[in-house]
């Protein structure tokens, strides 16, 4: 397996070469399922490839980016929205070009910024985001993501894990996305699985079920294989890729993002995605009153 990282790293910066900057969103249906360790290893992956990489940190659990990665975070977005701090006050730096910027707060207080607080939230994250290659957002949990019900037709992958309760809360969140937020299409990787067979099955069935029952599409992206070294990663507080390069949920993981950045855009070239979602993230920041008079 060691023999095939620098091939992969090879087909990684083939892809980021010929590909301009792209938002992803990543999303579980809740804690523990996986999808902060996805992101931070999909950033580190792309970060080793020699690219900038911005993760939006939404989560304000333990568990988030921040704390995976021993980032000491005093301060976030919320404090640069009310001028206490910059937007380079607040961002982390992580290894390989890897930025974080916790959001959290600020995603939760959306509704009660008013104008100026708002404008300074765009103007900051647009800030944030210039000259990046890839934004991935890390969303939050139990169907609370403000940035995933806003991310319109850019990619948002799913964390699906194979256990009954992690497919049951999963299509649950799925369902909520397609009713709520008009989704229409999911990447999905399957997380904590013996083998590639295990994982299409239960891909397949869901991707059946969905289609069935809510007219989404799924599309298969990988799976993470059950990796003690991905553990013990974790607990080192660093991404398996850097610490266990030839394990194989590193293997799995620069597939992942290969896969990512060879799906085809669902927006025309030259598209300004993140452009694109703070345009819809300013409309759901105004006051009710206010999007009732642009409506009438």
């Amino acid at each position: 397996m060691r023999s095939n990282i620098p091939d992969q790293a090879a087909g990684l910066r083939r892809l980021l070469a010929r590909t301009s900057s792209r938002v992803v969103t990543v999303i579980g249906a809740r804690d523990g399922l996986g999808a902060t360790s996805i992101v931070v290893n999909l950033a580190a992956v792309l970060g080793s490839a020699g690219k900038d990489v911005l993760v939006l940190d939404e989560n304000l659990s333990q568990d988030n980016v921040a704390n995976t990665l021993a980032l000491k975070s005093r301060y976030d977005l919320l404090n640069v929205v009310r001028g206490d701090k910059t937007w380079q006050d607040v961002t982390l730096q992580g290894s390989h070009g890897v930025h974080v910027l916790p959001v959290a707060r600020a995603m939760q207080n959306l509704p009660k910024l008013d104008e100026a607080q708002r404008e300074r939230l765009l103007e900051s994250l647009s800030a944030a985001a210039k000259d990046m290659e890839v934004v991935l957002v890390d969303a939050a949990r139990d169907g609370h993501s403000v940035c995933a019900s806003l991310s319109g037709d850019e990619p948002l992958l799913l964390v699906l894990n194979a256990t009954a309760s992690g497919i049951t809360e999963s299509y649950a969140l799925l369902k909520q996305m397609a009713m709520h937020n008009g989704r229409q299409a999911f990447d999905i990787v399957v997380n904590k699985v013996g083998s590639e067979r295990e994982a299409l099955a239960v891909f397949d069935n869901m991707a059946q079920v969905a289609r069935r029952h809510l007219q989404v599409r799924l599309e298969y992206l990988g799976y993470i294989p059950v990796d003690e070294k991905l553990k013990r990663a974790t607990q080192l507080c660093r991404p398996v890729i850097e610490a266990f390069p030839a394990a194989p949920s590193s293997y799995a993981m620069r597939e992942i993002a290969q896969g990512l950045l060879r799906a085809p855009r669902t927006t025309e070239e030259g598209h300004d995605a993140l452009g694109s979602v703070m345009q819809r993230l300013m409309r759901q920041a105004r006051p009710a009153n206010n999007r009732m008079a642009t409506t009438t």
